[in-house]
């Protein structure tokens, strides 16, 4: 089964550039998660704090099938990618599944990488307690599995 990805950009406005990508592609700013009307009661709901609201924004496709771009604010540390790729081997960090059960296929899928070269780095938590897994390809290129 082929996993579905979004690229990931490193800027300084994530919400200026989500905008401009938007037009650029055709496509809409992601709307909120289903039972908030807007980004900011989600923000709320998860105690998200008001100057961590631009710290990302992402656009999708209209239509379903291009991959999602999500827009991170660069903090200027390591890895210093500017692009990088997420494989949603999971189904992404909204899929609602317990934590232990995305821990264990995050898991497989590193083993899986591995075993053709990727070397791990790290487990990281999001703002709103989301899970995934950071890793290198074989060139030392930096890429997220969720």
């Amino acid at each position: 089964m082929a996993h579905t990805i979004q690229v990931v950009i490193a800027c300084e406005d994530p919400d200026g550039l989500a905008h401009f990508w938007a037009g650029a592609l055709g496509y809409v700013m992601q709307p909120p998660p289903d039972g908030f009307e807007t980004w900011d009661q989600f923000a709320d709901a998860v105690g998200i704090p008001l100057e961590r609201r631009n710290d990302l924004s992402a656009v999708v496709d209209p239509d379903g099938p291009g991959p999602r771009v999500l827009f991170e604010r660069y903090d200027g540390g390591a890895p210093n990618q500017r692009i990088h790729i997420d494989i949603n081997a999971v189904g992404g960090v909204a899929v609602a599944i317990s934590d232990e059960e995305r821990r264990a296929h995050l898991s497989a899928e590193r083993a899986r990488l591995e075993g053709m070269g990727a070397t791990f780095k790290q487990e990281a938590t999001g703002m709103a307690g989301e899970i995934w897994i950071e890793m290198f390809d074989p060139e030392g290129n930096w890429f997220c599995v969720q």
